[in-house]
């Protein structure tokens, strides 16, 4: 019967207090910003960022905007850092409520003259890109979100979002009348269908536990990442995450989102 209160209060009154938040590249861009989304719901946010100092001062930003936040250093690519966040969350919180796997890198543009978006350059991409894609967008996100688990398992009902695009939708890529049909840049979009599997899997082996796993897509946001020409605000990058971040009780899982929208695998 007292589970069942818990269940019932937290379907009517989503648990904010004590939350603690966890955002893998959250020293700027959409890790920024679904920081500060998540800070200004009153959640304890702490900014993952592979140089410490930037992670410090981004975490330094939100605190003079009067919210909640601290850095550690993580590196997705690197798991000796898995352990070392996964250590110091164990030690100063001792349970971790919601994981933003947010960090992704986009190298493709590297190697070309323009932007990538849309240069199909798949027969020729150096396999080089395509293993540095993955080991951050894909194999990082995934040792990481297990390492932690264990944290996970410990919060009332924690949430895993997984940041992803829509450009890995196999749906909409194969189809001539959407809008992403021409945009084919292969590492990384094929590493964020592989994020998808991954959030499809996970969540179907956790679906008798509290805890919630999805997929976002952002939206295309102008930063460092996204460029100039996108047509969302970085004000807006951080939404669908923190949405999935805060779902209730009676909230999806295994899903794939972008403000509140279902997206075709």
């Amino acid at each position: 019967m007292r589970f069942l209160n818990e269940a019932l209060l937290f379907i009517l009154v989503p648990m904010k207090a004590n939350q603690i938040a966890l955002v893998t590249g959250g020293n700027r861009g959409l890790g920024l910003q679904t920081a500060r989304e998540l800070a200004r719901l009153g959640i304890r946010t702490i900014v993952g960022a592979r140089d410490l100092e930037k992670g410090a001062y981004a975490a330094a930003l939100l605190e003079t905007e009067g919210l909640d936040a601290e850095a550690v250093h993580l590196d997705v690519a690197n798991p000796l850092t898995h352990t070392e966040v996964y250590s110091y969350l164990e030690s100063h919180h001792g349970k971790l409520d919601i994981l933003i796997n947010n960090a992704g890198i986009w190298k493709e543009s590297e190697t070309s003259s323009s932007h990538a978006l849309g240069s199909n350059r798949t027969s020729s991409l150096p396999m080089e890109i395509l293993r540095e894609t993955f080991e951050t967008n894909f194999f990082g996100t995934v040792a990481l979100t297990q390492r932690l688990l264990p944290l996970l398992r410990k919060a009332f009902a924690a949430r895993i979002v997984n940041v992803s695009s829509i450009l890995g939708s196999l749906t909409l890529q194969s189809d001539p009348s959407s809008k992403i049909y021409p945009h084919k840049v292969f590492a990384y979009d094929a590493s964020k269908t592989a994020l998808n599997a991954f959030t499809v899997h996970l969540a179907h082996e956790l679906r008798d536990t509290p805890i919630k796993v999805n997929a976002a897509h952002p939206g295309w946001v102008r930063t460092e990442m996204g460029g100039e020409e996108a047509d969302l605000d970085i004000s807006e990058g951080g939404k669908t995450s923190a949405w999935l971040a805060t779902l209730p009780a009676d909230g999806p899982t295994g899903g794939y989102f972008h403000l509140e929208q279902r997206l075709p695998w």
